[in-house]
């Protein structure tokens, strides 16, 4: 059975390890850097990404997350996840895992109290995603190589380039696996 893991640091751990469980494959929280080795692929969840890097600071798992995004396994970013991911943020000098060539903004849609729904065509996975912002970023620039899946009111929310996928949304707080689905395949396809 294909691993994939959670970074289980902060954020909607449960809530991915059960998505990736509900399409047939093994989650795995990791919440030590050793674990990286025993998964194919690996989720960066939503939650809060000033939190999320001082916690990857204090449990030294920066080089490890870096060396992960070399060795070609994919990677998947959500939310915070995608500014950990991107290798440029608007407004600061150093990118955290800066593996994707993006360049992201955050809490661009607004505060806590403007989280909405909305239904998005993603392009490969669906045409009536329902999609939850919760103070999410967006990509405001994608590299050459990579490939718009989805944009909101012109604003790219989810792109892929190579073994890397990021979305400004969560899909894991919905009921709806089809996303995971296509990480896992993916990670398959990276095997």
């Amino acid at each position: 059975m294909i691993k994939i893991g959670v970074l289980g640091l902060q954020g909607a751990v449960r809530e991915h390890a059960q998505s990736i469980e509900a399409c047939g494959a093994e989650a795995v929280v990791i919440k030590r850097k050793e674990q990286l080795e025993e998964v194919a692929g690996l989720i960066m969840p939503g939650g809060e990404s000033t939190a999320m890097r001082r916690l990857i600071d204090k449990y030294d798992f920066m080089d490890s997350l870096k060396e992960f995004a070399q060795s070609g396994k994919p990677m998947f970013g959500t939310c915070a996840g995608l500014i950990l991911l991107a290798k440029n943020l608007v407004g600061y000098d150093q990118p955290h895992i800066g593996a994707m060539d993006v360049t992201v903004e955050r809490n661009s849609f607004g505060r806590q109290r403007e989280s909405f729904e909305v239904d998005l065509d993603i392009a490969g996975v669906a045409n009536d995603y329902n999609a939850v912002f919760i103070r999410a970023p967006h990509i405001v620039q994608a590299g050459e190589d990579v490939e718009v899946l989805a944009k909101h009111n012109e604003r790219i929310v989810m792109a892929r380039e190579g073994n890397f996928l990021g979305c400004s949304f969560h899909p894991e707080l919905t009921d709806d696996h089809r996303i995971t689905q296509y990480f896992i395949n993916m990670v398959k396809e990276a095997k």
